[in-house]
């Protein structure tokens, strides 16, 4: 049995443990088996570099930490060597390093053996189409790449039509705004009585 020092210890373990998943938008779980220590250190310093915490968890000790989080179904994956990568930032970027590392090692030596996201455990092709996307601030930039696409086409169709007048865009909005003026005049003269004819 162990002592209360230890047993105080693994609680601590738990909860922290707890607290990373709970606080994270999303996690995977690794083996890392067969990968060298110069291969372990460009991974972490590639999982560093994208706000994403790794380190090697005890299967025991998780198992507790996942149970109390009602994620149980994790329990088949927590076996031989894990290790465990949950993002700080953007949820995406711990299936995309991990993925890509995962195809350079080969899944001899390193592999996913589960995903999670918002409190959900992902199945397997769910963690291939996230892995496949892109980071959080590139899904931004293509979001307002898209939203400013029709703003940059009629700026482009204006120009073009300001060169063919032969004019300036200052011209153009002159015009613009002279043009109802000038409809207006023409619709008061329309309008106005005839003068009655002199008399004789």
């Amino acid at each position: 049995m162990p002592n209360a020092k230890v047993l105080s210890e693994k609680q601590a373990v738990v909860a922290e443990l707890v607290e990373r998943i709970k606080g994270s938008g999303s996690g995977v779980f690794v083996d890392y088996k067969g990968i060298t220590v110069a291969e372990d250190t460009a991974l972490r310093t590639e999982l560093r570099k994208s706000d994403v915490n790794y380190s090697v968890i005890k299967n025991t000790l998780c198992r507790r930490a996942i149970n109390e989080l009602g994620l149980s179904e994790l329990d088949s994956v927590l076996n031989g060597t894990t290790s465990l990568a949950t993002a700080d930032g953007d949820p995406i970027a711990p299936f995309r390093v991990i993925s890509d590392y995962a195809k350079k090692f080969g899944d001899s030596k390193f592999n996913i053996k589960a995903g999670i996201m918002d409190g959900r455990v992902l199945s397997m092709d769910e963690i291939k189409e996230i892995s496949a996307l892109p980071s959080k601030d590139a899904l931004y930039a293509k979001v307002l790449g898209t939203m400013l696409a029709p703003i940059t086409s009629l700026a482009v169709v204006l120009g073009q039509i300001v060169e063919k007048g032969g004019g300036s865009i200052e011209a153009a909005d002159s015009a613009a705004e002279e043009a109802p003026a000038a409809e207006a005049s023409a619709a008061e003269t329309e309008e106005a009585p005839a003068e009655a004819p002199a008399a004789e």
